[in-house]
């Protein structure tokens, strides 16, 4: 018997639906809010009103793609945390009403669990392989850095992660910083590739085991600008790609020094990278480069499945599905990152 899934993922200022048959993608719909980019981040009041004018197009959109009714859905899968509150509020109060109003299970997703997941999404006519058990997952995006054990598709360990900023937090606000605007990480991404990597030096943290640290680097890379804006006012605009290229290697060395380092104490040969940042060329580089030198098996999802999606809240339904492990209607979205 097929097992169809509708999952709704609304964490931050991503709306998004997907329908899964098994673990294959059917569709997967997504709408940007662009709103916030004149604030230079994300505004939570603005995203949550969004998403309440984006939810039902969204969803009526997954089902048109993927050629489904609503009587062929099985279960609802929906992102519960961490985000922001009020995003989270949209997609969970529609999942609930979808289930209620169907008779069908719910089904609660924890969205950095889903970012793992991604890897074992299938698309027709696909034949990528998955990782295998266990493996290594680099999970960097804009509000989390940590490195995990994947030991089946639901047992995870958290080995190491960030004490204070992220990955893509640092990038979004060193672009900040040198006036670029919001989202920064994909800018810095794009310029970089024009510049000189070693042409500035910011300074790395020493921060013990697999733990991350990327306050530093922000507050280096802050310094630094500020004392040569003394000398040239136009430094910024001057050297703009020499920044983001040296900042861009700074942030993915010490992404990267950690993963070596626990594949190697873990004697771990396959390696994943997901969340937002695994969009970045260079880090896609970088984990290429190493595994050529580690014999690494490397698993880097398309870059669809890489930003906030609700594939990867349908793969990660499907897997609970399957272990009846189901939600009552009395859950509430949670903000913070819970205790796994």
């Amino acid at each position: 018997m097929s097992i169809v899934i509708l999952a709704i993922e609304s964490s931050c200022d991503d709306t998004s639906a997907s329908i899964i048959k098994n673990s294959t993608i059917l569709s997967n719909v997504t709408a940007a809010q662009h709103v916030h980019e004149e604030y230079g981040g994300v505004v939570p009041e603005l995203a949550s009103r969004a998403h309440q004018q984006n939810i039902i197009p969204v969803v009526d959109k997954a089902f048109k793609d993927a050629g489904v009714t609503g009587d062929e859905i099985n279960a609802v899968a929906f992102t519960r945390g961490p985000g922001l509150l009020g995003s989270l509020l949209v997609g969970t109060s529609f999942a609930k009403g979808f289930a209620l109003a169907k008779n069908i299970p719910l089904i609660e997703v924890d969205h950095l669990q889903a970012h793992v997941l991604a890897h074992f999404i299938e698309e027709p006519g696909s034949d990528k392989k998955p990782p295998q058990f266990p493996f290594l997952c680099l999970l960097v995006s804009g509000g989390n850095s940590q490195i995990i054990i994947v030991k089946e598709h639901l047992k995870m360990e958290i080995i190491g992660e960030t004490i204070d900023d992220a990955a893509g937090e640092a990038f979004d606000k060193c672009a900040k910083i040198m006036g670029l605007p919001y989202p920064g990480g994909p800018l810095i991404d794009k310029y970089a590739k024009k510049g000189d990597s070693e042409a500035f030096k910011f300074n790395k943290p020493n921060i013990p085991d697999f733990n991350y640290s990327f306050s530093g680097v922000k507050t280096s890379f802050l310094y630094s600008l500020r004392d040569r804006i003394k000398e040239n006012p136009n430094f910024i605009t001057e050297n703009l790609n020499d920044l983001c290229a040296s900042l861009q290697k700074t942030i993915i060395e010490i992404l990267m020094d950690k993963l070596i380092k626990a594949a190697k104490k873990y004697s771990i040969k396959d390696i994943a990278v997901a969340g937002g940042v695994s969009a970045n060329s260079e880090l896609r580089k970088a984990v290429n480069r190493e595994a050529v030198k580690q014999g690494w098996n490397t698993h880097i999802p398309k870059f669809e499945y890489t930003t906030d999606n609700a594939a990867m809240v349908a793969i990660t339904g499907y897997y609970k599905y399957l272990n009846k492990q189901f939600a009552g209607q009395e859950l509430a979205p949670y903000a913070r990152i819970k205790n796994r």
